[in-house]
């Protein structure tokens, strides 16, 4: 089983950002956090590193229901969805399957969250 679905687009790094942000919207989640790898590596490290953004999606209802299943479901959330652009110039957008992440985890109360999300989140991938 993978841990992740993603999508190639054929749309610039900024561009998918905004695209992704939007269509996440639309399936409803926010983006709580945005991290840019590129960025953090140069500062921290001085390294060179190909444009990579994280962003973390939250659905607030489904996140409540796992909050309220599991004390310590905060370690996996929020959902993260990465936007990167490989060295051949392709723009891949992933999402993390929350059904794949959740069998670390021994709470049958989690099924169905995960896989709410789950669905969530791969018809966002879909309408990339």
């Amino acid at each position: 089983m993978s841990y992740y679905f993603s999508k190639t687009l054929d749309l610039s790094f900024e561009e998918a950002i905004e695209k992704t942000t939007a269509v996440l919207k639309e399936e409803g989640f926010g983006v709580l956090t945005e991290i840019d790898i590129k960025e953090t590596l140069k500062k921290k490290l001085d390294v060179d590193f190909r444009k990579y953004r994280i962003l973390g999606a939250c659905n607030p209802p489904n996140a409540y229901k796992a909050l309220q299943a599991e004390g310590h479901i905060g370690l996996m959330l929020p959902c993260n969805v990465i936007v990167q652009e490989h060295e051949n110039g392709d723009v891949e957008v992933s999402a993390v399957d929350p059904v794949a992440s959740m069998q670390a985890i021994q709470n049958d109360d989690l099924g169905d969250v995960a896989m709410d999300v789950q669905s969530m989140l791969k018809k966002a991938i879909d309408k990339l």
